[in-house]
């Protein structure tokens, strides 16, 4: 029993370690082109452009947002490292039939919110999960998230990620935001409202606003 949770710590544990180190990395990799991608288009809106302004802030190590166009991506990593269940098409693949232990990735997700809902603090307002970036521990990587993601970086066994694919990836993420616009809400799921709601309206907004995104992740299409 020792021996065996000795071999564990060794592998598996040490593994881990090294999957957290190298998603860290990455992530801080993602924050600097980030904050690279906010001034690039900053520079190139014209004089009679100036109000549409590209900004990048971070909050820490595992956060960071660029607003854009009523638009905010808030990427976030997650300080665990997980692996895929056993029905997962990963684990059919030679790539990690060879080594288990490629399947452990870490992992970062990303968030779309209206900037408005961040600037204004309306906690009711909705933000929704647009994609999902696996890192493994010899930086092979796949990003789950709607149709278009999906196909352009689902390719675990080859691609490995770079700063060439962390700019590809955020202007992927940028332009699926940009096009999809706020809806209405239906009539009937905002009618209602309390005193209490209107008095304290100012701070934190009864009526809640969100995009309504209408795809499935790909890992859900696929197992339909």
């Amino acid at each position: 029993m020792e021996n065996e949770i000795v071999n564990l710590l060794k592998v598996k544990s040490s593994t881990k370690q090294n999957i957290y180190s190298i998603t860290k990395s990455v992530f801080s990799d993602f924050q600097k082109t980030l904050q690279e991608k906010a001034k690039i288009i900053n520079k190139q809106l014209s004089e009679q452009q100036k109000k549409i302004h590209v900004e990048y802030s971070s909050s820490g190590k595992f956060e960071a947002q660029i607003k854009f166009s009523g638009d905010t991506l808030l990427f976030h990593m997650h300080s665990n490292v997980f692996d895929f269940p056993s029905t997962h098409s990963i684990h059919k693949t030679k790539y990690v039939k060879d080594d288990i232990m490629r399947s452990f990735c870490g992992v970062i997700h990303v968030y779309n919110f209206l900037s408005d809902s961040l600037r204004y603090n309306r906690l009711n307002d909705s933000g929704f999960l647009v994609a999902r970036i696996f890192v493994n521990k010899e930086k092979h990587f796949f990003v789950e998230g709607d149709k278009q993601i999906g196909y352009l970086f689902n390719d675990f066994i080859n691609q490995e990620i770079d700063f060439k694919q962390i700019n590809s990836i955020i202007d992927v993420l940028m332009l699926y935001a940009l096009n999809f616009d706020l809806q209405v809400p239906n009539f009937n799921d905002v009618r209602e409202v309390s005193v209490h709601h209107v008095l304290n309206m100012n701070n934190n907004q009864k009526i809640k606003t969100a995009k309504r995104v209408g795809y499935k992740f790909s890992f859900e299409t696929n197992n339909e």
